[in-house]
This record gives structure tokens, sequence and C-alpha cells, in this order.
């Protein structure tokens, strides 16, 4: 599934789950014989060296990775009454966010358990901004040396993670026949609902609610903010999307959830035998992706 990456009117959240090169000169892909977590402890010793080299105090962190519950392994697997249950509360998680913010925050490895937040807590304005100012350097830094890559910026790392996502996702699973059958399946259903379907490949019909729905936050968002085109720029497949979030009260978020779940349980009866069949396949190579990248 689409993975959201929300933009604020202030910040550009950084990835949260892969799916990667402006700037960037691409090596040949790095090795997915390590897990993810070994290559995320390798990232974290390079940049705590690095730091350590620039005068910086930085202890290497590897964020608790909260296992998934059961209903998350079953909607994961595409199993449809898992899948029912949360869509019936939740839609495609968008809206839902404004209403339900506690079921969308709960990710171990809060900022608070991070020994490094209450370093930089400790430091003045200026030295604070020298010690991001490192980081950011290190990060590259820490990339380069562990992953094989060749960036010049933060942003370049998470471009060539997102870009080398979407190049396996559509690699692999985009070419799998079964999975085209089953998304024209899906895309046909959905037209004769009455919903609009332009690319009916395997990874469009999986991400198209999601993304019709982040759209539509999107324009929300950009008609509050002045300095923000108000039409959102065709999305590119090596750059992270950017999408503005508005700010709207539980009761306002209310009447768009409702929209938005009916949506997705149209888009699930559609797409009852394509998720089962696209959803561990596609599992597997974001895996692959995740080991790659330390993530």
């Amino acid at each position: 599934m689409l993975t959201r990456f929300t933009v604020t009117a202030t910040a550009l959240l950084a990835l949260a789950a892969l799916s990667g090169c402006g700037g960037a000169a691409e090596s040949a892909a790095p090795s997915a014989s390590s897990t993810a977590e070994d290559k995320e402890v390798q990232l974290e010793a390079a940049k705590a060296d690095c730091m350590k080299q620039k005068g910086f105090k930085y202890v290497a962190y590897v964020t608790p990775h909260k296992p998934g519950t059961e209903d998350d392994k079953s909607r994961a697997s595409g199993n449809y009454q898992a899948m029912r249950k949360y869509r019936e509360k939740y839609g495609f998680g968008v809206f839902a966010e404004y209403i339900y913010p506690d079921t969308f925050n709960t990710q171990a490895g809060s900022p608070e358990s991070n020994p490094n937040g209450k370093i930089q807590s400790a430091l003045s304005k200026a030295q604070l901004q020298a010690y991001r100012k490192a980081m950011d350097a290190c990060q590259v830094s820490a990339a380069n040396k562990v992953l094989g890559l060749k960036l010049k910026s933060t942003e370049d790392f998470y471009d060539a993670q997102f870009k080398a996502s979407v190049r396996a996702r559509k690699g692999k699973l985009n070419t799998d026949p079964d999975l085209v059958e089953l998304a024209t399946a899906m895309a046909t259903c959905l037209k004769g609902k009455g919903y609009a379907v332009g690319d009916t490949a395997p990874v469009a019909m999986s991400e198209l609610g999601q993304k019709t729905w982040l759209g539509n936050e999107d324009k929300l968002g950009r008609e509050q903010l002045d300095d923000v085109p108000d039409v959102a720029p065709p999305a590119k497949d090596d750059k992270v999307p950017m999408y503005y979030a508005p700010t709207l009260t539980p009761e306002q978020a209310k009447p768009y959830l409702a929209k938005e779940i009916k949506a997705a349980l149209d888009d699930l009866e559609c797409g009852k035998d394509f998720y089962p069949a696209f959803l561990p396949k596609e599992q597997a190579v974001q895996g692959q992706v995740s080991a790659q990248f330390g993530m």
C-alpha cells in the first residue's frame, strides 16, 4: 500500500516506509544480504563515529520496531475481514488521523526514548544549528559508507530509497500476470461503481484509493496556505510525494472521513480477490528494499 508522506506548512516529514535521485549519483544497488536491522546498526555506528570526529556527542540509537498486532498481520496478508474492520472505522487512513490521532501516533521509539534528544535540548541555539548541520553531513557520510551510495544530502537519501522502492515494486509486481489480471478485474468493478480509474496496473490499483484521498486532503491544505500553489504539481516517480495537511478539528474532518470510508469499502469489495494476492508479494519486495537501506 502507499506510504503516507504528509507535509505540514512548515516541514516535510521524511519517509516512513520505503518507496527512492535528485542530485544523487547512484552506484550499483546496495546489497540486500544484511537484514534491515543490521544495516541500521551499521548506519548508527558510522554516524556516531562521524559526529565524534566533528567534536559532537552522539549516541548510536536504533529505533525499537514495534511488532505488529495479529490484526495488522492479517491486514498485511490481505485478509478480507481484517481489512474491512479497519476500513469501516478508518477508511484509507487519511482523514481518520484528525479524529483518532492517538491511533496514528503509537510508534515505539518516541523522541523521548532517544538519548540524542536530551543531548540536543541542552545546546544553545547556535550550538544546535551547528549540531544539526554536522548531523546532516554525518547522515550522508554514513549512508555512503554503509550502503555504497553517492549522496550529497539527506534529501538524496530519501529520494534514493523512494526511487528504489518504486523501481522494485513496478518491476516485479506490475509484470506479474496473475496480479495484472486481478488488478484489471478490480478496475472494471470500480468503474462500474462510478469511480474514476486511470492506470490499471497492480501497483496503481493498490494505491488508487489512498492517493485519491491524500489528494483531497492536500487540496484542503493548499487552500489554507498562501505560500504554496493551489494545485499540486504532477507526481514524479523519483521524488517523495509532498502532501500539505490542513488544520482540521475532529468535527470538521468527520464528513470527509464518512465519504472516505464508503470509498474504502467499495475499493475493498472490488479488490477482495486482488489484495490477498498482491499484499504478500508487495511486502516481500518492500522487505528487500528495506534491508538495502537499513529502515
